[in-house]
């Protein structure tokens, strides 16, 4: 007697029952038959519907998973993720309090008692570290009341010192410069003569360029709003206008053009660079509301030869045309992402590199959800490429090479090849099925920095640069209009640069602004805060 599988790919339909006549079987038993394919066909469904559903939960939980960890979790993306303390300050605040108050109360009752109880065992602590070197030291020297011995009457004398060190710290202090040029005449000629009054970036001013480079840096370093610093001024007694704050922010983006454009200048002449970009909200005054804008970044390659440069463009929108026009001209290698907006610049005079840390992240994020056994092996595998780069860190460019030849690529084929053989097993919809397709699709940019020493893994400088501006977004709240994003562009992408370079970011901007005004053009590469890189040791 046939079997009920034999009938699975039929439907109980005309067609089905004109077949089963050839058969010419008892009617009881055809109609048993055509019972049993009806089933199947019901189990073939159900089972359709199940793999379906059990697809649309693996994806919505490993979206829950990622939205989660970007809205509490870490920044640390390491494998596995230890779990911090979302209040270690305020925990160790309280630890510090109430070793005090234990301290206190030991003291107390020491002195309540007759004899001296034993000294409680102190915590032990780890080594302090020496306090910046390169700060003012103020000496205070203590000597003791007599230089003579209390009990025999000697002189005492000098043996050595006990010296500590106590960091402190004058807060935002407010004075003023009077500058006094007596004026002289000459009764015969009849002219006046005074000292000339220097060239400032704001002619007549009342700022001086430290008291404009500390708002300056307060607003996109420190990313405090100008409501703020106006407040902070108030406490010393100082009225600063929001109003006049945000002119001199204006009037230093203007001055500091010419330095950025500099910047540009050189940024392109590397042959590698990196390129991101961030929604900004800029107010949009015919609505009465914000819109998003974009700040586009690019950074040169932190694996060259050239100075760290960082450049921030603002533009209207997020299309294509705007790294386009950026990068009009321009010929060599692009680390970027996914984003299809770059796609119209890769081919031709301008190669692409893919960034493995944002493969890395799917496979991380899927691990994280539902501790999936191949994303595990996936980041083992490029785990120990990120460790061969940290072992060539410090690397000339040419042994870069050499050890990216010699263990990188193999691992690299090996992980493809893996990688196409686990896709064959893995349901088309998956969350692990996407993870993978995504490394497969741009696997050529992927592990293209291998056949190079100068070439990046991944995307993280620039990410790293945009961080930063994240942060102050929540401060900003929104740009006025795009003319004041462009001169934040210009401000920001100078400070980035001179964190970048090893600048403090208030020194460096006071002492530009206080030379810019008379500086001649043809000396401006001195004022840029780059310094030349030393090349890596073999």
């Amino acid at each position: 007697m046939l079997g009920c599988s034999a009938f699975i790919g039929y439907n109980s339909g005309m067609d089905f029952a004109a077949e089963l006549t050839a058969f010419d079987l008892p009617p009881e038993l055809a109609q048993q038959v055509q019972k049993w394919v009806a089933q199947a066909a019901d189990v073939a469904r159900l089972e359709a519907e199940l793999k379906a559903s059990k697809l649309k939960i693996e994806a919505l939980v490993f979206e829950i998973a990622t939205l989660k960890r970007l809205r509490f979790g870490t920044s640390s993306e390491t494998l596995p993720a230890d779990m911090q303390d979302l209040f270690d300050e305020t925990l160790a605040a309280d630890l510090a309090a109430c070793e005090a108050r234990l301290e206190a109360l030991r003291e107390a009752q020491a002195s309540e008692a007759e004899a001296p109880p034993a000294a409680p065992p102190k915590r032990a602590r780890a080594g302090r570290p020496p306090l910046p070197a390169h700060l003012e030291r103020v000496e205070h020297r203590h000597e003791p009341e007599s230089c003579t011995c209390g009990t025999c009457g000697q002189d005492l004398v000098k043996i050595g010192e006990d010296v500590c060190e106590q960091l402190d710290i004058i807060p935002a202090k407010f004075f003023v410069h009077r500058h006094i040029r007596p004026q002289y005449a000459c009764r015969r000629c009849e002219t006046v003569s005074a000292a000339p009054v220097p060239a400032a970036i704001i002619d007549g001013g009342v700022a001086a360029a430290r008291l404009l480079a500390w708002v300056t840096v307060s607003k996109f370093v420190d990313h405090l709003p100008l409501y703020r610093l106006e407040s902070i001024a108030a406490r010393s007694g100082v009225p600063l206008a929001r109003s006049t704050l945000a002119e001199w922010v204006g009037r230093i983006g203007v001055a500091l053009a010419p330095l950025c454009d500099r910047l540009i200048e050189l940024l392109l002449e590397g042959t590698v660079l990196h390129a991101d970009e961030t929604p900004v909200a800029q107010l949009d005054p015919g609505r009465g509301k914000t819109k998003r804008a974009y700040l586009w970044a690019y950074r040169s390659n932190t694996l060259g030869a050239d100075p760290p440069i960082i450049i921030f463009d603002y533009q209207p929108g997020r299309g294509g045309q705007y790294p386009q026009a950026f990068l009009k001209g321009w010929k060599g290698m692009l680390m970027v992402d996914d984003y299809a907006g770059y796609k119209a610049l890769l081919g031709g005079d301008i190669g692409e590199l893919a960034c493995l840390a944002h493969a890395r992240r799917k496979y991380f994020d899927l691990h994280q959800a539902s501790k999936s056994p191949v994303a595990a092996e996936a980041l083992r595998r490029i785990g120990e490429l990120y460790a061969l780069e940290e072992q060539a860190r410090e690397l000339s460019i040419e042994a870069r090479a050499e050890l990216r030849a010699q263990y990188a690529r193999p691992r690299l084929e090996a992980m493809y090849l893996w990688l196409v053989q686990t896709r064959k097993t893995v349901a088309d919809g998956a969350a692990l099925a996407r993870a993978i397709d995504y490394s497969l699709k741009r696997w050529p940019a992927l592990a293209r920095y291998a056949s190079r020493g100068d070439w990046p893994i991944d995307n993280n400088p620039v990410e790293n640069a945009i961080r930063p501006i994240a942060l102050g977004k929540k401060n900003w709240m929104f740009a006025g209009s795009e003319a004041a994003g462009n001169r934040a562009a210009v401000i920001q992408s100078l400070l980035a640069t001179a964190r970048a370079n090893g600048f403090e970011p208030l020194t460096w901007l006071s002492d530009t602004l206080e030379k810019l005004p008379a500086w001649p053009n043809s000396r401006i590469d001195e004022l840029l805060p780059i310094r030349k890189q030393q090349p890596a040791q073999a």
